[in-house]
């Protein structure tokens, strides 16, 4: 009867699993708070469907990832994301593109995040230093690998991640992501840019700063959003 007992147990714990698995989908933006009056609802989780007798060839057309991005900005790297907002057919599938360019001698992809999806970039022109850092479960290791034309490196999903150009010329990578809607959270932008501001104290002691540091960072990231 024990054995029994515990088989049972194991049977509850795998069914419950599994409802769990069902009925809780991933997010597909950062928040959708519940309401209980659906004449108030404004969004779901994903994008409402288009009628299937109305759908035609341009809800799954995207044109002009062969135009360069404009990489004169202060990172030196431009992103052009292919998802859910612009390319209308990737609802429900799981997926997205994105191309990078790079200016030379240093243009990056600053440290970031996608909440929502794996990584899969390749590099189509120019050489890139590439890495992402692991969870503080793992010690926080990073794995790094210098990227030439034909290269491909994955970064697994929440890692935080970077690319740069350490060559002369510019640099080109297309990267897919395992969402319709990975999102993009640019550790520094999110930290000292916030609206409204963290409280500097706070920063200056999770970054070992002086408080007058966290300040000016502050200023000049809220001077580039406006």
């Amino acid at each position: 009867m024990k054995g029994f007992g515990f088989l049972s147990t194991l049977l509850i714990l795998a069914l419950a699993s599994s409802i769990a698995s069902a009925y809780d989908p991933s997010p597909l933006q950062d928040f959708c708070v519940a309401i209980d009056d659906p004449k108030q609802a404004l969004f779901v989780n994903g994008k409402f469907c288009k009628n299937p007798m109305q759908v035609n060839a341009n809800d799954f057309f995207f044109k002009g990832l062969d135009i360069p991005g404009n990489t004169i900005n202060p990172q030196g790297s431009n992103v052009t994301t292919v998802n859910v907002d612009n390319l209308k057919g990737l609802n429900t599938l799981g997926i997205s593109l994105v191309r990078i360019d790079y200016a030379p001698n240093g243009g990056q992809n600053p440290p970031h995040t996608h909440p929502r999806g794996t990584e899969i970039l390749v590099v189509v022109e120019g050489t890139l230093y590439v890495g992402f850092v692991s969870s503080n479960q793992d010690n926080n290791r990073l794995f790094t690998k210098t990227l030439k034309k034909g290269d491909v490196f994955v970064f697994p999903i929440g890692q935080i991640h970077f690319q740069v150009n350490i060559g002369h010329t510019p640099a080109v990578a297309f990267a897919g992501l395992s969402s319709q809607n990975a999102g993009v959270i640019t550790i520094a932008n999110t930290v000292f840019g916030s609206d409204p501001s963290i409280y500097p104290d706070v920063l200056a002691k999770a970054f070992k700063l002086n408080k007058n540091i966290v300040i000016d960072l502050q200023k000049k990231f809220l001077a580039e959003r406006s």
